[in-house]
């Protein structure tokens, strides 16, 4: 019999994480790389300094043990939020494309004066959404339960 996975089944928790250093934000772009999130999840909120944006992340976390139970690989729905945020730019994509499906690839910080920076999200195709931030503040939620991955496979990166 088959059924969805559950967080029950690892006796794991849902992730729940925040970057405040170029350190802190290196994980968190090891956890989201290879996410997928339709373009109409991005929602920056200029009044309250946020940009937000809901990602099916494949669990990397999960993918050793996925493999040595023999079960299919992973992916949860998260949030991913920047706080802080004074101004965004995009490029390398069509915002306004309701179809378009991104593909994350990276997240990088270069800092400025007293803390504050710019957010580089790297996108798959050189599309990158760039956040003016007056200080480092990223969270990672997952905010649903683990499901199969629909591919069934693990991304790869050609070297």
């Amino acid at each position: 019999m088959s059924r969805d996975a559950r967080f029950d089944d690892g006796a794991e928790a849902p992730l729940s994480l925040r970057a405040e250093s170029a350190a802190d934000l290196g994980v968190l772009a090891a956890l989201v790389q290879d996410a997928v999130l339709p373009v109409t999840e991005i929602r920056y909120e200029p009044k309250a300094r946020r940009l937000s944006m809901l990602l099916n992340r494949f669990r990397w976390e999960d993918k050793a043990a996925a493999e040595a139970e023999g079960r299919p690989y992973e992916r949860v729905q998260a949030l991913l939020v920047l706080s802080d945020v004074i101004q965004v730019a995009s490029q390398g994509f069509d915002r306004k494309d309701p179809d378009l499906v991104l593909s994350l690839l990276d997240i990088g910080f270069e800092p400025e004066a007293e803390g504050a920076g710019r957010v580089v999200i790297t996108l798959a195709g050189d599309g990158a959404i760039a956040a003016g931030v007056e200080c480092l503040s990223v969270d990672l939620r997952d905010v649903t339960r683990p499901y199969r991955a629909v591919s069934g496979q693990a991304p790869t990166h050609p070297e």
